[in-house]
């Protein structure tokens, strides 16, 4: 059963925006990469946070990263750009910043790419958040709450300048929970799922 987090903290008041490792790393300086034009870019969509043991869930309806893209051909996957910024508003009912981006810069790193369909797999990376609210608090990261080393899955289309957080293939777990009514516990997997538009789009391609 599908759990409002923000919908909780309305009723407790009185609960509840957004990279793989070694084996990830490896891959993505395996190949190089192309892209154009890179440079300073801005990501705007919406973001789902879920704890995965209880279904409590979080959807932020303006959520924006900006960072940097190398620029160019011959670029290694690992690092190929930076998130500098992100901040997540409208969340949930209560209409604040549930979310607070932690750890930055954030860290993206490309590991496959699919010429059929233009898309580019990766993970962003040393991603950490801070969850606030009343009735809930908590620190999302990988493996710990005092260390930013989250990692999610992320895929980008050039065909369409989408980048995708996926809710599968992430590292992140919910950590220093206070209150929450139980719908988050210390330890529980959590999952980011998020859509953007990236301006300007970009143009990313492994030859």
């Amino acid at each position: 059963m599908r759990v409002c987090l923000a919908g909780v903290a309305l009723a407790t008041m009185g609960v509840l925006g957004t990279g793989l490792g070694a084996a990830s790393s490896a891959a993505a300086t395996a190949r190089t990469w192309t892209v154009q034009p890179g440079g300073a870019v801005a990501a705007a969509g919406t973001i789902t946070l879920t704890d995965s043991r209880s279904g409590a869930s979080d959807t932020c309806t303006s959520s924006t990263m900006s960072g940097t893209l190398k620029a160019g051909s011959g670029l290694p996957g690992s690092g190929i750009g930076s998130i500098t910024a992100a901040a997540d508003g409208g969340c949930g009912h209560i209409g604040t910043h549930d979310l607070t981006a932690r750890g930055l810069p954030w860290h993206l790193n490309l590991v496959s790419y699919d010429a059929a369909t233009g898309m580019s797999r990766g993970t962003i990376s040393h991603l950490k958040l801070a969850f606030s609210i009343p009735a809930c608090r908590a620190v999302i990261s990988g493996t710990s709450d005092s260390t930013a080393d989250g990692v999610v899955a992320v895929s980008y289309t050039s065909k369409t300048g989408k980048l995708k957080i996926l809710p599968h293939g992430g590292t992140l777990h919910w950590f220093h929970v206070s209150g929450c009514t139980g719908l988050v516990r210390p330890g529980d997997v959590a999952t980011l799922s998020a859509g953007y538009a990236i301006s300007p789009p970009q143009t990313i391609i492994s030859p």
